[in-house]
This record gives C-alpha cells, structure tokens and sequence, in this order.
C-alpha cells in the first residue's frame, strides 16, 4: 500500500462521453478534476468505427479520433488525465476513500462515478474478430444501423431491447433475420406481437449462431444451428447485430451505492446524484435505456454541475462558477 494519500477535491472514474464531459465541465469551475481512465480509455466508442450522430460532426468521425479530441480538450482546461483504474472503495465514512491499481489511496471530496455498460457479446472468435476491425458486429443499433441501409442482417436476442432493435433495423434494413435461441421470446407481449407483425423480420426459433462468416474486413454472413435438429445453414448478410444486453461495470460499488437488480447505480430522478452525499453518477453505468455518446454527455455535465454545487454547499471559500437557475 501507498505511504502517502492523496487528497482531491474532483475525481472522476472512468472516461468516455461522460467522463471526458465532466472533466470538462469540473475543471472550468476550477475543480482541480483527476480522472482515471480505467481498462478502456475512451470506452465503448473506442471499438465504433463511425459516429456520425453526435452533434458537431457533419462529416462523421471514428469513434477513437472523437474519444481523443474529448480528452484534448479536457487536458486543455487543466484535467489531469491519468491511466490506472480504481479497484477498491470506501464510502462508508464522511472521506471518500478511493485505491487505484490496488495501491495508490485517494480521499476525495466529490467522485463522479463514468465507469459505463459493457455490451455482452456471444463470444465467438469470428465474432470477436470482426468487432474490433468494424467490419460489420455491432451492439448497438441506433448507433450503427444506418450504415446498413438497403442491406440484409441478422440479430441475435430475444428479450424487449432485441425487438426493439429489430424493429429499428426493419425501418432501415431490406431484410432482418432474428436467432432466438428458445422457442419463444423473452420479451414483452406488445413488443414480440411488433416485430412478429413487421414483414421484412424473419424470425427463426430454436436457432443459434455458430460462425460469423466474412472475407478477412467485413462480414458477409452467418452460420446458424437448428438447436433441435443440429442442422446447420447460412444467412448471407452484412450486418450482425448482438442485443443480449449490457453489463454495467458497477461491481466495485455495489457495498455502498444502491443498484438496481441489473448493476446500474441509482441517481435521484432529475439529478446525478447517488445514496451517498459527494458521489455522483453520469452516463451509461445509470442508464440502461438510452446509452448513447449525446445522451452520456449531457449527464456528464450535470454530474459535474452537482458535485460543484455540492463542494460549494460544504465550502465557503470555494466559488460557484455555473449559476443556479
């Protein structure tokens, strides 16, 4: 363990849309924001090829360029931007204990907690293989769907996201196919009838994906199994979409931050805030039904917004930047 702690005003976990915002934000109101970027630096985005539906981009971007033009510019104001990520907490005092690579000790006086989702994936070296060249795996349809306009997928989930996300594609795709590993979905009613009722859906039951199929860059298809007669056949398609849902990277809180059953922390509606005073939450480690880059960042900005009132609140002689409307 570390002889010396060191002692913040702002720490920031985690980076991505949100962190990147918040440290932003914390350090034009002089904050004096550490963030710790954690296994990913930049998060999920860093594994998008092309971000065309953040505001400011006309042209697009790549999910990594935008992820380094985020932290240049909370470099710029002054964030010191530091890799490691947090392996242990301690909330259970008035100090706010933090230890980063099981060494280093942090007491802070606000944490904003960015940690985010993480997809789950089948785990398929194909799959694998084709996620990191952005060639054709996503988890996200919103995000990506629009580059398979006019094209032919597939999806693989059964629960209410994954019809929601058929049915996204539908409106954009010539054709999509669902593998439900079941007989039967594990969705809603309502949202099972919808895509059931949408004519270019192919639902196809009892079905699994063994392979995903490609030239080398892109996918060009899938080999899928009848898990009730083995029989296997492909799916000639270019876009292979995994809604199986998302993980949020929550576990190191769960002792003293109130989750939901799925792992995502607990903010007060309308705020950041979580159970305990001085520990914040933005972007998608609360979110679980937007978890976009836009909607990441907004949240980043109020996470730091709170926890500058909440310094201002304790503190006399630290100044409110932001007026409070």
């Amino acid at each position: 363990m570390s002889d010396t702690i060191e002692k913040l005003k702002c720490l920031i976990i985690g980076s991505g849309p949100a962190g990147y915002t918040a440290a932003i934000y914390a350090a034009r109101a002089n904050m004096e924001p550490v963030l710790y970027q954690g296994t990913q630096p930049g998060g999920q985005l860093t594994t998008t090829n092309d971000v065309e539906n953040f505001p400011g981009y006309p042209d697009g971007i790549t999910g990594p360029a935008m992820m380094i033009e985020l932290q240049n510019q909370a470099a710029r104001f002054g964030t010191d931007i530091r890799d490691g990520w947090v392996t242990k907490v301690d909330f259970s005092g008035d100090t706010h204990k933090v230890w980063v690579n099981e060494t280093k000790e942090i007491h802070c006086q606000t944490i904003i907690i960015s940690t985010g989702a993480s997809a789950k994936y089948l785990g398929l070296d194909s799959e694998q293989k084709y996620l990191k060249l952005g060639g054709g795996v996503s988890a996200c349809a919103v995000c990506d769907g629009f580059f398979y306009r006019n094209q032919e997928v597939v999806i693989v989930g059964a629960g209410d996201s994954a019809c929601e996300e058929a049915h996204y594609l539908s409106k954009l795709c010539k054709k999509v196919t669902m593998l439900v590993r079941k007989d039967e979905f594990r969705a809603s009613k309502i949202m099972a009838t919808r895509v059931k009722n949408t004519k270019n859906i192919d639902i196809l039951f009892n079905t699994e994906t063994d392979e995903v199929l490609g030239d080398g860059q892109v996918v060009t298809g899938v080999r899928a199994i009848n898990n009730k007669t083995n029989e296997t056949f492909e799916i000639p398609v270019t876009g292979f979409f995994v809604a199986i849902g998302h993980k949020p990277n929550t576990d190191i809180f769960k002792n003293f931050l109130t989750l939901d059953k799925t792992g995502y922390i607990i903010n007060t509606p309308g705020t950041s805030k979580t159970n305990v005073e001085g520990v914040f939450v933005s972007g998608d480690a609360a979110d679980h039904v937007y978890r976009q880059a836009v909607t990441a960042a907004g949240t980043g900005c109020m996470a730091a917004l709170d926890a500058e009132r909440y310094l201002a609140a304790k503190d006399s002689d630290f100044e409110i930047s932001t007026p409070v409307y």
